[in-house]
């Protein structure tokens, strides 16, 4: 947890998916555990953005957004330090070498319990 992140008890989580019911399942989730959403984006990006001017704390990412890989989203994230997983229906073969120590949650997955983890035990 980061220091402004204990000061407000609310850790931001950053949701990039770009299926609707499963975006808007993983934001409520993760509003029930106390975690302030940023988005949920669908378009890389969009995402880029929200990593260059918001303040993320973990993050959760689908890989394939519309067809556009989330790789470039990921390297911004971990330049940063932004603990993520990926939550895809991808095998772990298709994550780039640099990446591949990422946690995966495999479609479908259980929102509840990816929103629990993010919220509190995903750590840097």
């Amino acid at each position: 947890m980061t220091c402004v992140e204990a000061r407000e008890g609310r850790p931001r989580v950053l949701v990039v998916e770009d299926e609707y019911f499963i975006a808007d399942d993983l934001a409520q989730a993760l509003a029930a555990e106390g975690a302030e959403v940023i988005g949920p984006v669908g378009d890389p990006r969009e995402a880029l953005e929200l990593i260059a001017r918001e303040r993320i704390d973990r993050a959760v990412l689908d890989i394939n957004l519309r067809g556009e890989l989330v790789f470039d989203v990921a390297s911004a994230l971990k330049a940063r330090g932004v603990p993520f997983v990926f939550a895809t229906g991808y095998g772990g073969n298709v994550v780039p070498h640099g990446l591949d120590d990422v946690p995966r949650w495999e479609k479908p997955f259980d929102a509840t319990s990816l929103a629990r983890f993010l919220a509190t035990g995903l750590a840097a």
